[in-house]
């Protein structure tokens, strides 16, 4: 979901619910104590140099147990965050901390917003020749796979 998306359900939405992919609510009280924009610059194992530009929102609760957040608060949030570092309408990551700081998609479906599961992903299967179906299976099925000099990671 993009940034544009997000505003435009908070602007028809009474309230704001997360879910986690399992089907888990965030609780109630909830904030958001992020906005931003991340910018990753790096190399893949492919040699080439890729960028990626995401806008981040960070949950996180507290033991205020009456804090609401209220969708015109966040709406006003995002559009600070837009105006301030010059956000541009990007995909949206979602930080939000359970054993460790997980990153989650954002969906929108009957009214709550759906923290969606992210995958790792080799962008450069060419140069690993590695078939997508088997990617998953790398490490049990072929453990010596990626060897020096092979082009592969």
């Amino acid at each position: 979901m993009k940034l544009s998306e997000l505003k435009n359900h908070l602007a028809q939405a009474e309230s704001i619910a997360f879910q986690l992919p399992n089907g888990t609510l965030v609780p109630t009280h909830f904030h958001v104590t992020e906005v931003g924009k991340v910018s990753k610059h790096f190399i893949d194992c492919g040699g080439t140099v890729r960028t990626e530009e995401v806008a981040n929102i960070q949950l996180w609760e507290a033991n205020d147990y009456n804090h609401r957040l209220h969708p015109e608060k966040l709406t006003h949030i995002i559009e600070l965050s837009e105006k301030v570092l010059h956000l541009k309408d990007l995909e949206i990551e979602v930080e939000y901390q359970g054993e460790t700081i997980g990153k989650f998609g954002l969906d929108y479906s009957n009214g709550i917003f759906m923290l969606t599961n992210t995958q790792t992903a080799c962008l450069a299967e060419d140069a690993c020749g590695i078939p997508p179906q088997e990617e998953k299976n790398l490490v049990s099925s072929t453990p010596n796979a990626c060897t020096p000099g092979s082009g592969c990671c």
